[in-house]
């Protein structure tokens, strides 16, 4: 049988393709998806349920005028392969590869750069009104939003708007019982309902007509069954709730049936006004180990298919993320006004022991960021301590909140941060580079990183004992220990590791083992470097800021995040709030940029992130400082 995959360069092949060829397709496409997970770790359950509904839209409409956005983006291989990249799929979530999500440099086919869950509807109704506005209102704008995300309350903020304009606009519910975990709230009970309902047949159709012949009159008794009447029709009209915000509900139907999405895409496509079509999929569909555990199979470690075994390679080493999970239990253990609260990300937080052994003060409030704050904060104020334990870069979603019902009101929350840094193949949309900047800048918040997996467990311990709001940032990254005389956490406290008098390097968070690596190797050549486990970004250390400037030649502050507003611009604030001389001052972060995907350990090497850059830097400072002093003392 002739291959289909690697012969298309343009996703209008698709349109001449007929249902068996867009069948070998979608196989095809599955087959591929399931040999890069021997390369390397991928998003993969998602991408194998949205194979029929890809090549559907992509066989019916002609994306070089009409829009498609495909809500959180990490559903977007099928998409990618379809549209002129099949050649360079193997490159994805590699530096200077495909992106694991949308990307406009890629594609004319990826309109945003997308990689947070909601925002795909309120973006697709900004475009049909700018297309509107432009004289282009004879195509198609097409969100594709899974129902994980549907909650999200910008969703609903969009569905307000799209219901005002009364344009032609589709959004497609991909409802596959998942966001990353199992979905959770009411909305997830109501698709639930939509999607087992029986009289999603001709029958449901035929007792509407039935009632509709009921006639209304005017005694008690006719009112009754008037009531009776419409009572069972709004029971019988599953989409009520989507109809009430102005759009058409079709559906559900089978979202793995090819021909049927494009006769339903066909029909809505001639339907004017908002459309709502409910598509029903299964995560891993077509890979059978990954549609039994989609959970695991969102992204998981690289794999091998041996005689129809799925073997999996796994890590023996214990990540921070685990060392955050032991310790938030730990303090459940041990004190009964503790909760946690996460987003949808259960799985990615490892928390499932934390769910099982305190299920009544474990909280996942599905992808709503925003409300998971607010929501702690009224725990907070009812006197309980509130874990929210969120990724860094989906912690910027509740920002309004972190400021409004947090620190203005200096509630004691602790935000655990995960993925702070550079989180690798996963790119610019999930690197944790901002929290410092966008934290402490807040009156009462405490912000703090761990140097080591040593330092997790105690700084959890002080924020649930401290009044005030305190953020935890950790990477994505197995967990070191540095061995040392361990010292307790005070507020605003750093920790001396290691003395010198050469040079003092400052390490805000977990680079604190390169620094030590560095200087090790610096002290081969003769150079006396001080090492300093900062801990603290607000409040700074006044005292450790002061002896390094003071008493070493050279400072450089090392953190993995952004340099503008970071730990290194909390020193050089000190440094001037003391009145000392910080022009020997360096600091070693990220600079103004979006950092691309890639292993982490190269993105480190190019931002001199790791023990080779932070040498180099000293190496330098310390040869220009040798060399002032030496003028100077010649003088």
């Amino acid at each position: 049988m002739k291959k289909l995959l690697s012969t298309i360069k343009s996703p209008m092949q698709l349109h001449e393709m007929n249902p068996a060829q867009l069948a070998q397709l979608a196989d095809e496409i599955r087959e591929t998806l399931c040999n890069l997970m021997s390369i390397r770790a991928a998003h993969f359950a998602s991408n194998l349920g949205v194979v029929e509904l890809c090549l559907a839209l992509h066989s019916t409409f002609d994306f070089r005028r009409d829009r498609l956005i495909w809500d959180t983006g990490h559903q977007i291989y099928p998409h990618k392969l379809v549209t002129g990249r099949y050649d360079r799929f193997q490159t994805i979530r590699t530096r200077g590869g495909l992106m694991g999500y949308p990307n406009p440099a890629e594609s004319e086919y990826d309109l945003f750069v997308t990689g947070h869950a909601g925002s795909s509807v309120s973006t697709m109704v900004g475009l049909r009104s700018g297309d509107d506005l432009m004289g282009r209102s004879d195509n198609h704008c097409i969100a594709v939003i899974g129902d994980g995300a549907f909650p999200s309350g910008i969703v609903f903020e969009a569905l307000n708007n799209a219901n005002s304009l009364k344009s032609k606009m589709l959004i497609i519910l991909n409802d596959n019982e998942m966001s990353i975990c199992p979905r959770v709230g009411g909305l997830a009970s109501y698709l639930d309902r939509l999607r087992t309902n029986p009289l999603y047949t001709g029958l449901k159709h035929e007792i509407v007509n039935l009632l509709n012949k009921v006639p209304l009159l005017g005694d008690p008794t006719e009112r009754m069954l008037a009531q009776i009447k419409e009572g069972v029709k709004a029971g019988l009209h599953g989409g009520m709730l989507f109809e009430e915000f102005g759009l058409k509900y079709f559906g559900p139907i089978d979202g793995h049936n090819i021909q049927l999405l494009k006769k339903y895409l066909k029909m809505v496509a001639e339907t004017e006004g908002p459309v709502l079509l409910h598509v029903i999929t299964r995560k891993g569909h077509g890979f059978e180990p990954a549609a039994s555990d989609p959970v695991y199979f969102h992204t998981p470690p690289i794999f091998e298919r041996r005689d129809g075994e799925v073997i999996i390679k796994k890590s023996t080493s214990k990540a921070y993320t685990h060392h955050a999970r032991d310790a938030i239990f730990d303090q459940m253990k041990h004190n009964s006004r503790v909760t946690v609260i996460t987003a949808a990300m259960c799985q990615g937080n490892a928390l499932e022991p934390v769910r099982d052994a305190f299920p009544d003060r474990f909280f996942d409030v599905g992808i709503c960021e925003s409300h998971a704050v607010a929501f702690a904060a009224g725990q907070a104020k009812a006197g309980l301590r509130p874990i929210v334990d969120i990724y860094s870069t989906f912690l910027q979603r509740s920002y309004d909140q972190i400021f409004q019902e947090v620190s203005l009101q200096n509630l004691p929350v602790t935000f655990m941060m995960d993925r702070a840094g550079l989180t690798g193949p996963d790119g610019p949309t999930h690197h944790g580079t901002f929290d410092v900047g966008y934290m402490r800048i807040f009156p009462n918040m405490v912000v703090m990183a761990p140097g080591d997996a040593n330092d997790i467990g105690a700084m959890l311990d002080f924020a649930l004992n401290h009044t005030s709001p305190c953020a935890i940032r950790y990477p994505k990254e197995n967990a070191v220990e540095i061995p040392r005389q361990l010292t307790p956490i005070q507020l605003g406290k750093s920790e001396l590791i290691r003395d010198g008098k050469d040079g003092t390097i400052l390490a805000y968070g977990t680079q604190l083992g390169e620094a030590l690596a560095a200087a090790e190797i610096l002290a081969q050549e003769e150079l006396d470097i001080r090492v300093v486990n900062a801990r603290f970004a607000k409040p700074i250390d006044n005292d450790m800021v002061r002896s390094a400037i003071e008493e070493t030649d050279f400072v450089v502050t090392v953190e993995e995040g952004m340099l503008q507003g970071g730990f290194g611009s909390a020193v050089l604030e000190a440094a001037n709030e003391l009145g000392l001389d910080a022009r020997r001052v360096r600091r070693l972060g990220i600079p103004d940029i979006y950092v691309e995907h890639g292993e982490r350990g190269e993105l480190l090497c190019d931002l001199k992130l790791d023990r080779d850059g932070i040498r180099q830097t000293c190496r330098e400072l310390a040869d220009l400082y040798c060399e002032q002093r030496a003028a100077r003392q010649s003088h």
